[in-house]
């Protein structure tokens, strides 16, 4: 790790932290924190060890700025400890130390949780860890800006509402397809990803052309659009909250029992399975995945496709795979349809991280070892022998583009949304 000369290092607020750690080191936390064995398997599996051999990077070490605090203040007997001397006060130099483990070098993908021989979180943990280092002031500078500009503009990327109905507008008259704003009702509301907007404008009409053929009734919100949540993602709980009131308060408006995310990986788990606990209350409708929501349109018979011969491959997000129960859904949608498929090993709930979920592909800092995590997904891709991979998230596709660039590597990345609207089977009138 790059040494910080002191005249340029941040002010560090350690009061600040120890307290975040003790207010949200509840007992399931605890739980984490006393049942881990040290066995290091969690490193066999995490792609940061994997490229960098770094022991530091072993996905357990992460736990050890918490596990301080909680052994001074929290655990059994951590009277006795700190009175012999056994429970060290959480320090500077820690926070310092661990800031690019705890940022740089997790996406919170949850691959170590599957092999942990007790079932320890790591996710959760630095995501927990992630909001006492911000409380302390610490935290790349680039994530908080995109954590602020999403408060501040209501996306990461500086989309407001101004720019969301011009690039709606615009995509309408290029690719002739309704896309539907601000309804004054509607049974669902679809939610867009700054990425999508400004870089992977085709998925946006690839959605409505979808929702469109099998008839739902959908809408997209000025009140609320923006579906990732870097409040959450940069340890920021108030801006990860603000982003749920929005889009809660845009489906409550239009009367949407139904919230779609579009393919993005950490947008789906956070709105879905932290979703009621940042908000403080009960979501008042069901989120699902965009390839979630297909899926259950071609099961009901809703959506048809046209083959597709090309050899393609599949890469699961973590967030929607792994940790978020819909990595079969993405097979079905492809069953049938994409003649030329090939699974890639490891495979579903198995498969390798992009490298660049949890908020790493927007850490500047951190393109190198992104880069050389992508290594291990050519390599799965080289040994299919497919010539495009497949994703269901723009945060994914993002990051490997930008890793196929600096690495110059000739396979093709495709959204699943947009293979899918290119296939639609159209009955003739």
């Amino acid at each position: 790790m790059t040494d910080v000369p002191a005249s340029d290092a941040p002010a560090i607020d350690v009061q600040a932290a120890v307290d975040k750690f003790n207010a949200l080191t509840g007992s399931h936390i605890a739980s984490y924190l006393d049942a881990c064995v040290h066995c290091g398997q969690c490193a066999q599996v995490c792609h940061f060890h994997e490229v960098t051999k770094d022991p530091r990077r072993t996905p357990a070490v992460k736990l050890k700025p918490i596990t301080k605090v909680y052994n001074r203040h929290k655990a059994p007997f951590s009277g006795l400890r700190k009175a012999f001397g056994l429970a060290p006060e959480l320090t500077a130099d820690d926070l310092r130390e661990w800031e690019e483990l705890i940022f740089d070098s997790c996406t919170m993908c949850g691959r170590c949780t599957v092999v942990c021989p007790m079932a320890i979180d790591i996710a959760s943990v630095v995501a927990i860890s992630r909001q006492a280092f911000a409380a302390a002031g610490l935290g790349p500078a680039d994530l908080m800006q995109a954590a602020e500009t999403s408060r501040d503009k209501g996306s990461p990327l500086g989309v407001t509402t101004d720019v969301l109905e011009d690039r709606i507008e615009w995509l309408e008259d290029e690719h002739e397809v309704e896309i539907a704003l601000d309804k004054p009702e509607a049974d669902i509301l679809l939610l867009v990803s700054s990425i999508e907007l400004m870089k992977y404008p085709d998925s946006i009409v690839a959605m409505a052309k979808l929702l469109n053929h099998a008839g739902a009734n959908w809408t997209l919100s000025t009140k609320g659009y923006e579906s990732t949540n870097f409040g959450f993602l940069s340890g920021k709980g108030d801006i990860a909250k603000i982003m749920i009131t929005r889009i809660t308060e845009a489906a409550e408006a239009v009367g949407a029992k139904t919230v779609v995310v579009p393919e993005c990986g950490h947008a789906f788990g956070v709105l879905r399975w932290a979703g009621a606990n940042i908000l403080g209350r009960p979501l008042p409708y069901e989120v699902t995945h965009i390839t979630e929501y297909l899926a259950g349109l071609k099961r009901a018979g809703k959506l048809a496709f046209k083959p597709m011969a090309d050899a393609i491959t599949y890469h699961d997000p973590c967030q929607i795979s792994r940790r978020g129960g819909a990595t079969e859904d993405a097979r079905y949608l492809l069953d049938g349809f994409a003649t030329g498929f090939t699974e890639m090993t490891p495979t579903g709930n198995y498969n390798w991280c992009c490298g660049g979920g949890g908020g790493v592909q927007a850490i500047g800092r951190a393109a190198n070892v992104r880069h050389e995590v992508f290594r291990i997904k050519m390599k799965q891709v080289e040994e299919t022998g497919a010539e495009a991979m497949v994703s269901a998230c723009s945060n994914c596709r993002l990051t490997m583009d930008e890793s196929k660039a600096a690495l110059g590597w000739d396979k093709q990345l495709m959204s699943l949304v947009e293979i899918l609207a290119d296939h639609l089977l159209v009955a003739e009138k």
